[in-house]
């Protein structure tokens, strides 16, 4: 089964292409959004397999939108503009659709896509980023980037090598957001990176030079993991 959403700002354009996937048995569409946004904060917590994608659209296009998720969901562009096919294809869309989208071009697009996965064997890597609210933009930070989470009264500060960048998404968000990763809770103002620790010393787990409290509620988990780990 292929898990999709629908992103568009036209209702009319989403009811169509929401009917059109009710007729395919190997489509499970799980979401629509008309507000791109919505969409990206959906992905950040929920993995698809194929993205319906309009390309203009208020607050962020589907170009900007395309760019930064996951490579391991498909897109499918929609648009009124062929214009805008040449660019969609170097972002490696795996088609691109004109308004009115007709039920023989929708069906087309998606066998193509379940062909893919077929050949692909269905496997999936996990995603290696996270998109980060911040006060002006949504940012995108690699995971492998990350050294440590700070919780700072009503912000959280994500402290990477080289800058802190800060939110006003909370701890428990972000420990739902990292949970399969190799990251961990150790006080209730830290989430650390497991890979980036430089030295255990009796409670205290230091990370570029900061030294960061293990407290007793965490203790017995940190310790199992850091044990799983050797």
């Amino acid at each position: 089964m292929i898990r999709c959403i629908i992103v568009d700002d036209e209702p009319l354009s989403i009811e169509l292409l929401s009917s059109y996937a009710s007729k395919i048995d190997k489509l499970n569409l799980v979401q629509t959004f008309s507000n791109p946004l919505e969409a990206l904060a959906y992905l950040q917590n929920n993995e698809v397999d194929l993205i319906f994608l309009d390309i203009q659209m208020p607050e962020l296009s589907g170009i900007d939108f395309a760019k930064v998720v996951s490579k391991n969901a498909s897109v499918i562009f929609i648009t009124a503009y062929p214009e805008y096919a040449v660019k969609g294809f170097e972002l490696n869309a795996v088609d691109y659709l004109m308004k009115p989208v007709t039920f023989q071009r929708y069906v087309e697009s998606v066998d193509r896509i379940i062909d893919n996965k077929q050949k692909a064997g269905d496997t999936t890597d996990k995603r290696d980023y996270i998109m980060i609210k911040t006060e002006h933009r949504l940012q995108k930070v690699n995971l492998s980037d990350i050294l440590y989470l700070k919780g700072m009264g009503d912000y959280v500060s994500i402290v990477l090598p080289t800058q802190k960048i800060m939110t006003l998404e909370n701890m428990k968000s972000f420990q739902e957001k990292l949970s399969g990763y190799n990251f961990m809770r150790v006080h209730k103002s830290y989430i650390i990176s497991i890979d980036k620790i430089e030295f255990i010393e009796k409670n205290r787990i230091s990370i570029a030079e900061e030294l960061i409290p293990i407290s007793a509620t965490y203790q017995g988990d940190f310790w199992n993991k850091i044990d799983a780990n050797k």
